[in-house]
């Protein structure tokens, strides 16, 4: 403990302060929650509908050991999301969400793209882009004022 405040890692930390140093935006929060509540979703319905949301959807667009992939993107799902949503390592829990949705684009609206045009594409892909951009937001803004990363950083 440092005078009044408290913190559970080691000060001299350069990685840990950049993954908890964040702004003091208390609208910060409207993003995570839109984007940890989408991904824990996804994620838990990757596990309830295998078929449809996980290893059957991998499987139909192509993606090699849809079995595994499954239960792997689903389980990095729940786990950014709940980060996310509770602004704890918000910047590294945006990190495979942003991945996941760089990969989605790639996989299934270029094929699109390619067969019904750009405006379908656009249309489809929407939420993707919303969950890309605003994973980008957070890894680059941190968790913001109502975060647990703020609380840890010793921010006021």
């Amino acid at each position: 403990m440092y005078g009044s405040d408290l913190y559970i890692y080691p000060k001299n930390s350069p990685m840990l302060d950049f993954l908890l140093r964040t702004d003091n935006s208390k609208t910060t929060i409207l993003i995570r929650l839109m984007v940890g509540a989408v991904f824990l979703s996804e994620g838990i319905q990757k596990f309830l509908f295998p078929a449809v949301r996980g290893s059957g959807r991998f499987a139909k667009i192509g993606l090699p050991n849809p079995e595994f992939l499954g239960s792997f993107v689903g389980t990095f799902e729940i786990l950014s999301g709940l980060l996310i949503l509770l602004g704890l390592f918000t910047r590294l829990a945006a990190l495979p969400t942003l991945v996941i949705m760089v990969v989605a684009i790639a996989t299934t609206k270029s094929v699109v793209l390619q067969e019904q045009g750009f405006w379908e594409m656009m249309h489809g892909s929407r939420t993707d882009w919303s969950m890309l951009l605003g994973s980008l937001f957070l890894i680059f803004r941190g968790g913001g004022y109502a975060s647990i990363d703020r609380r840890l950083s010793g921010r006021r």
